[in-house]
């Protein structure tokens, strides 16, 4: 039975060669020649219109991987260029702020030609005493000794208690072991800044011994008296947030906040040395700065 499938198969494609052949040339005999290629023309052009589509598609193929990498080239370049100008702001922004810097330490200078500055960084703040107690990148081989004052272009932060030979320790004025000679610079107002166990945690301290008609109020400056041999007098220290009175010794009490923004700071200068120029009165009820 295959086998004459097969023949029957065979004999078919025998008939469709000889149609193939004799049809064309006795149509081309009789002068119908264009009949044939317009035939042929009808049958293999959806084969050649399906050659120029492979064509075209291979091409643009060929096409988008060479636009794909000309633009990952050229994201690339863009990259670096990106790269580029935000290490030149990052350096702008460094260089922006040691002039900044400088122009605050060379401020303080001019108002206090007699004192001798140590520039120093904050190199470490020491977990648990709410930016109290900082660590700086200067010591007593930079003539850094205890007790020398530590300030800002904004005023006093605190007072050396500790030195090594490359750094040093400063306790702000926070710090519940710290206090200060102060007086007010719109009344004159003497008194005794010191910090506290419970302030310290909001930047705040106070000042104590005031007297009981202290003309003192909200929105007043309090600067250093110069007592104690730790601050030279003349620096500001903070700015009075309220005023209550205390019970104990029946005079006022200030709640101050200072000027310095201890939760930014990351320079600070040190006092190695100053003119003694006189103090004003000492403060009250016999408080003593350290």
């Amino acid at each position: 039975m295959s086998r004459f499938f097969k023949n029957r198969f065979f004999v078919l494609l025998t008939c469709i060669a000889i149609v193939l052949t004799v049809v064309p040339s006795v149509l081309s005999l009789t002068g119908n020649g264009g009949i044939v290629r317009n035939a042929a023309n009808a049958a293999v052009s959806p084969i050649r219109h399906f050659f120029v589509w492979l064509g075209d598609g291979i091409g643009g193929f060929s096409e988008y991987f060479t636009e794909f990498d000309r633009v990952r080239d050229e994201n690339a370049q863009l990259r670096s260029q990106l790269n580029a100008l935000k290490d030149r702001l990052y350096e702008a922004d460094v260089k922006s702020e040691e002039n900044a810097w400088l122009r605050s330490f060379l401020a303080l200078k001019r108002e206090n030609e007699d004192f001798e500055l140590c520039d120093a960084l904050i190199i470490g703040r020491e977990s648990g005493n709410y930016m109290t107690v900082f660590t700086l990148d200067r010591g007593s081989s930079s003539g850094v000794e205890v007790n020398m004052p530590v300030v800002t272009e904004r005023g006093v932060v605190g007072y050396i208690t500790e030195v090594g030979t490359n750094w040093s320790k400063a306790a702000t004025v926070l710090e519940y072991s710290s206090s200060v000679g102060v007086f007010c610079e719109r009344s004159g107002a003497l008194g005794l800044c010191e910090g506290t166990y419970e302030l310290r945690s909001e930047s705040k301290c106070v000042i104590n011994y005031l007297d009981s008609d202290a003309d003192v109020k909200p929105g007043d400056r309090f600067v250093t008296s110069g007592l104690g041999g730790i601050y030279p007098r003349g620096l500001y220290v903070g700015e009075v947030i309220s005023v209550y009175p205390d019970n104990y010794s029946r005079g006022l009490v200030a709640e101050i906040a200072p000027l310095v923004d201890f939760s930014s700071l990351s320079r600070v200068m040190i006092i190695t040395a100053y003119e003694d120029d006189g103090a004003v009165t000492e403060p009250a009820d016999g408080g003593e700065e350290q």
